[in-house]
């Protein structure tokens, strides 16, 4: 076994966790393939955050069974993980399902072990992953996740392939049990990495070259505590998120720092002064609103009132200049009524959003939403994700707009067509400048943002 290739659906984390795999196998002697080679290792790394995610994961496997009939197929991930009924359309396929993320490497081992040998027999059939033993299966607070490959455990990442961004996993799990979520029931352990994991991670990632950090969890607000249930935080560790931040700052050649997705609650003064002190935490903060009307905030178990978010909002904008801040909105859920979404337009245009990632709602098996009455033709849920998704675009433009003709720096991500991120997160086409032909990926920029 000599080749590999890696798929990978839904968010940073998996992300993250990809490129920990990729690293694993790279230590292993394995060489990743490019688009349309064929490999003799493909992981799928799985999504089921909704049941499209999970279809798309499903249909990924059968298309790799299909694109590389002589390779061994592992599907890890969310989906792996899930224990449901979905996994059954998969259960005469060749392939091996690892559950538990932490039995991943010594998976790995045995099936690359298997190829030394040249066990054709064994390669033939699908690990049973019920039988790997791992003394770690619970989350590995501190560092025994992150050991090197020699181990049998994933490594700290060293780089991050194929981005200028790094995405940096700092916390995992989720136990808020929001009303239509899954996540609770498959990343049960709610735990983080030691600040010092932290930084030495960091500083791998920017000696090689990553200018931007971008810090990722599942619920990554409740860094630093045992829950994401702020009833049963410990009010010592309220703020370990601020302070990470901080001592990141001091990291050698770091220029730029993000944070993924916070809850409202989850910024706190501190965080704020921490934000405005250094220039090198982006003025950029992914609050996500989900609706905005109390009854459905409710019916989905959100830790936060309407006016708690608007709270958060207005302490923000009062403290960073011209922040941007993203969302997410769920439309239809069930008993929505017309006026509950007029209730969630209006606040979009009174908060002023930077960027709305507008989803559709659609039931989630074993979540409590998905029983819930009230539920919303699809025509009705389409008609009005169009309206969001309209208002996006206005709001996009208008944030934007307040910025042309003044001084940005842009991490250039694309050279065809020449193109990046600025520090309020829109992307910035960079084609106008008289050496756009000499940029590298990977740069930031100094430039006036044009019309």
């Amino acid at each position: 076994m000599k080749t590999f290739t890696i798929h990978t659906l839904g968010c940073k984390v998996n992300q993250y966790e990809s490129q920990q795999i990729h690293q694993y196998l790279e230590a292993r002697g394995l060489t990743c393939t490019g688009p349309g080679s064929q490999a003799d290792l493909v992981v799928v790394n799985s999504c089921c955050v909704t049941a499209t995610a999970s279809a798309k994961s499903r249909q990924a496997v059968r298309h790799f069974i299909r694109r590389h009939p002589d390779a061994h197929i592992v599907l890890t991930g969310c989906l792996a993980a899930a224990n449901s009924d979905e996994l059954k359309t998969l259960s005469n396929k060749a392939i091996s399902i690892i559950p538990d993320k932490n039995n991943l490497p010594h998976a790995l081992s045995n099936l690359l072990a298997s190829a030394a040998t040249d066990n054709r027999q064994t390669l033939s059939k699908p690990l049973n992953s019920d039988k790997i033993k791992n003394k770690n299966s619970s989350c590995p607070q501190q560092t025994a996740e992150y050991l090197p490959p020699s181990t049998g455990h994933l490594p700290l990442l060293s780089r991050y392939s194929g981005q200028c961004r790094a995405f940096l996993k700092i916390q995992d799990g989720c136990d808020a049990f929001c009303s239509y979520c899954i996540v609770p029931r498959i990343r049960t352990q709610v735990c983080h990495k030691d600040v010092k994991t932290v930084l030495d991670e960091t500083q791998n990632l920017v000696s090689a070259g990553h200018k931007e950090i971008v810090l990722s969890g599942i619920f990554l607000g409740a860094y630093g505590q045992s829950t994401a249930q702020r009833k049963h935080w410990d009010p010592q560790n309220r703020n370990a998120l601020a302070d990470l931040l901080e001592q990141l700052i001091t990291v050698t050649g770091l220029e730029r720092i993000r944070l993924s997705s916070l809850e409202p609650a989850d910024v706190t003064d501190r965080l704020l002064e921490v934000f405005a002190t250094y220039p090198a935490i982006m003025p950029h903060l992914h609050l996500p609103l989900q609706s905005a009307s109390p009854a459905i905030l409710r019916k989905m178990c959100r830790q936060y009132t309407l006016d708690e978010y608007v709270e958060v909002i207005r302490k923000v904008k009062a403290t960073l200049d011209r922040p941007a801040i993203t969302t997410d909105i769920i439309v239809g859920f069930p008993g929505e009524t017309e006026d509950d979404f007029q209730q969630t337009m209006t606040a979009a245009k009174r908060i002023g959003f930077a960027k709305i990632h507008v989803f559709s709602f659609s039931p989630r098996k074993n979540t409590s939403a998905a029983s819930m009455p009230g539920k919303i033709a699809p025509a009705m849920i389409k008609a009005r994700s169009e309206k969001l998704q309209n208002l996006d675009k206005q709001l996009q433009e208008q944030f934007r707009r307040q910025f042309i003709g003044q001084k940005i720096r842009v991490l250039v991500e694309s050279l065809r067509p020449p193109k990046g991120r600025c520090e309020r997160y829109f992307m910035v086409d960079l084609s106008h400048l008289p050496n756009a032909a000499k940029l590298q990926r990977g740069q930031v920029l100094e430039t006036i943002l044009a019309e």
